[in-house]
């Protein structure tokens, strides 16, 4: 009658034989002896506790010594519920006061054809729009002369020659600077020599219009003139 085996009988275990669950007791029991990992990876520094009350007055205190505080009369607190200055209401007398003061401060609104020192003329058979144009500016003025400070003699010699020099050389529009005459006793003296040797005499043939400037080339001061290439007959207004 055969034996039964013990269990010490048993075959040793070799690498032939397969045994899938041999490590996983030695790795429960390796893992039972770790220490359990926080939830969260905490910061490798030291975090510094945060500051009482106390200590936060401490450190402003000693970040602000050498300040001098603010006196309360140097000094304006902002109000918040101030409400805009309440605007006047509109009237014509204001406005007309506004328009006067922009008008003496800056020229705003003056226009030199609206008052009574514009002159303004045309040569032999020429429509008065030629005149009206020069004043606004549609034509460019490409010389000038000031006759400021010359009496009436020296003015029409000056004049005579600038007008002669500019139709050799070409030029159509020009200016001529004679000022408003406001410092004179009586009339203005070389602006009214000026209207009349242009209205009169030799120079007329030469000119197609002439018109008080505009503001920013002298305003009444000063007057535009336009001239032909070549002069007109009096008599027959044809190019001579």
């Amino acid at each position: 009658m055969a034996k039964k085996k013990v269990i010490d009988d048993l075959p040793p275990r070799t690498s032939l034989m397969h045994h899938p669950f041999a490590r996983l007791q030695g790795l429960v029991e390796r893992q039972a002896l770790l220490p359990a990992r926080p939830a969260y990876k905490s910061s490798p520094g030291k975090k510094e506790p945060a500051p009482v009350p106390q200590q936060e007055a401490q450190l402003f205190l000693e970040a602000m010594t050498g300040v001098d505080p603010l006196v309360k009369d140097h000094y304006f607190a902002a109000n918040f519920n101030m409400k805009p200055a309440a605007r006047p209401p509109y009237s014509a007398e204001n406005e007309a006061l506004s328009q006067l003061v922009r008008l003496v401060n800056q020229g705003e609104g003056f226009i030199v054809s609206d008052t009574p020192e514009y002159m303004e003329g045309t040569g032999y058979n020429v429509h008065q729009e030629f005149a009206r144009r020069l004043h606004c500016g549609d034509f460019s003025i490409q010389a000038h002369i000031d006759l400021h400070g010359l009496n009436a003699e020296q003015a029409k010699e000056a004049f005579t020659s600038f007008l002669k020099a500019s139709v050799n050389a070409g030029k159509r529009a020009v200016l001529i600077i004679h000022g408003r005459g406001l410092s004179s006793p009586g009339e203005a003296v070389l602006k009214n020599k000026v209207h009349e040797w242009l209205s009169h005499g030799y120079w007329r043939k030469w000119v197609i219009a002439f018109a008080s400037a505009q503001l920013h080339d002298g305003g009444a001061g000063a007057t535009y003139v336009l001239l032909r290439r070549r002069p007109v007959s009096k008599r027959s207004g044809q190019v001579a």
